[in-house]
This record gives structure tokens, sequence and C-alpha cells, in this order.
């Protein structure tokens, strides 16, 4: 298969590439294309072989739900079976953004789009790009994040390419996402209302809307004996193709710890890499040294973590670091991604 480009700087072309787009879904087909959080790759949500190509193209297990895409709000009650107060107030509050929503499905989305569940995830994307496309393509469209099953989500259309080129129809080139890590999921079905996924919609933002807001054990921990239930959550994901590790402690005694573990490896003939931060990066002695930012600008990192990872595949890097990123607010979810990533192998010094 041949994928084809389709660049979108805001210009007036954009709607004859999107209106290109648009039929490559509602004919079944699948499109990558930008949000603010990451790419995802976009089928019909109501069409069950979509879905199956989905899973296909990511080589994802069919029991991990997929994300409903909606470009309008009064459509989420076109596939739900009923939308509780408190979801109304919390779309209000975030939405068009980056929050799903987890509500009971009616008979019109299949279950290959749920990964079997009586429940079907919903967000409305702030991104315009997006939100055209969704409205050409039908309205309704599911979208995980557009890279193969397991490896950091994609951040540009070059990302996306080097999982999905040949592999899907059409690539969306919109540039650079805005914040750089996948929606928070809020699961609407229970009560309190449970953060499944953390992101940049935080808990102290939605607990200023609803009250008392929980989170699933599992976002932080294993071995709980608990089943996630949320996109994301049931496998490994985000991760490199080398072994990463967190640190955590203080910050001499973190770079000291990777600098004498990247000596080690480097007398073995092992490339190393390290996630730093502006304020670290000229500390370390690794093979690849990247920063994902500043620690006094949460957002700059959650931007760039991908990218980062990504950028260890392309330089080979095999055994890889990350300083722990555990502040408040969206740092969580920054954690939860390097958690997920690193197999939540961490080491304290």
């Amino acid at each position: 298969m041949e994928t084809i480009y389709l660049e979108c700087k805001g210009t007036c072309e954009d709607e004859e590439k999107l209106v290109f787009a648009g039929e490559i879904l509602k004919n079944g087909g699948l499109v990558a294309f930008p949000t603010e959080t990451v790419y995802g790759l976009g089928g019909d949500a109501l069409n069950r072989e979509s879905s199956h190509k989905i899973y296909a193209a990511k080589g994802r297990p069919s029991d991990n739900p997929l994300i409903v895409h909606i470009a309008r709000w009064e459509d989420i009650y076109k596939i739900t079976r009923e939308v509780p107060k408190e979801a109304e107030l919390v779309a209000r509050a975030f939405w068009p953004g980056p929050l799903t929503m987890i509500l009971y499905k009616n008979e019109k989305v299949p279950y290959e789009t749920t990964g079997g569940l009586d429940t079907v995830a919903v967000r409305f994307p702030s991104h315009q790009v997006a939100r055209q496309l969704i409205e050409l393509g039908g309205g309704f469209v599911a979208a995980p994040s557009a890279n193969t099953s397991g490896r950091p989500s994609p951040t540009n259309a070059r990302d996306v390419a080097e999982d999905m080129n040949g592999v899907i129809e059409a690539i969306i080139d919109g540039g650079e996402v805005g914040i750089g890590i996948e929606s928070t999921i809020l699961d609407m079905t229970v009560s309190p209302p449970q953060i499944l996924r953390p992101g940049y919609i935080t808990r102290e933002m939605l607990e200023e809307v609803l009250g008392q807001v929980d989170q699933d054990v599992t976002m932080f921990e294993t071995g709980t004996g608990q089943a996630p239930k949320a996109p994301g959550m049931k496998y490994r994901h985000y991760a490199p193709k080398g072994k990463l590790v967190i640190v955590k402690g203080d910050r001499q005694a973190v770079v000291d710890y990777v600098n004498r573990q990247s000596e080690e490896a480097r007398r073995k003939g092992v490339k190393t890499g390290v996630i730093a931060t502006r304020e670290t990066e000229t500390l370390y002695h690794s093979d690849v040294v990247l920063s994902a930012g500043s620690r006094q600008d949460e957002d700059s990192i959650a931007r760039h973590l991908y990218s980062c990872l990504r950028e260890f595949d392309r330089q080979e890097a095999k055994l890889l670091f990350s300083e722990s990123f555990e502040a408040p607010g969206i740092g969580m979810a920054v954690m939860n991604r390097l958690l997920k990533a690193a197999g939540h192998q961490v080491v304290e010094v």
C-alpha cells in the first residue's frame, strides 16, 4: 500500500485535502491525523471492519478499547445509552479538549470498537484539523495513537511514518502537537468518577467540577490483581527498543549513579542514553543525553517525552535512564507514561 501524505498548514488548500481524507474514512480506510495530544490513527468508529484494520495496523490486541472522537458535543447522545448530569458538567468545563469520558454505549457502536466492553470512550478534541476531519469522515472516528502497539506515541508526522508508512492509506501532517501525551480518561460509569489514565486535565481540575474523583490503582502500580479498563493501560506501552530504567533520588546521587552505569556499559560496548532536563543535561556522560525540557515548565517535559524515547531508537541506544518526574499536575501523567515505558523498572539511589 502506498501511503499518501497530506500537509495541512492552515491554508485554503487544507479543506480539499481533508475532504479527500474524510472520504478515505467513510470508505473504511485509515488516516493518521494530529490532535492536541498526540497523532491519532483514525477509522470509522461505527464500522467494525475499520476497527479490525486499526488493530491490525497497530499490531494491537483486539480487547484493548478504542477512543471514539466526535466533532460536536451533541453527538455524544448518538452513541451512548445515557449521559449523566455529571458528564455534562465535565464536558462544559473541559470540552473540546484533552479529556476522554467513559459512558455506556448504545447499539450503534460495535463491540469491535469498544474491545468487547459495554462502555465506550468518547473524546471531543480541540485541534481544528482533527475536528474538521472527524466531521468530514462521518462524525465518529475511532482513533488510538498512530504508532505500532507498545512504541512511544507519535507527536509529529515523521514519528507516524516510522510505524505506519505503507500500512495505512494517508497521513495528515499538521506539525508538532501541543501537549504531547494522551488525554485524561475519566470513567463516568462509577461513583465517584474514576481517572483511569492521567493526562493534561488533572485530578485537581476535575474535583473542582465534580467534588470527589478517584483514580485507578493500576495507574502507578503493578500486581494489584485489578484489570485495567481503559485504552493504553492493559499492555506495555510507550516503550523504546532499549531497556529503560527510572532513577529516583537526590539530583547528584541520580547523576552519579547514571554516570557510573553508563561508564560500565561503555566498557562492554553498550550504547547508553539518558532523559535529563535543561537543568541537568550537562552533568551526564552517557552517549546520548536528551533534555525533555525544564522542571520549571512541566508542559515542556510532557511535550518532548515521546520524541526523546524515539530518538534513542534512532541512535540505537540500548541501555536508557530517565530522571524521575513526580511533580503534581501533569507530572503525574509524565510519570505514568515513564513507568509503562520502563516496565516499572525503578532504581532508588
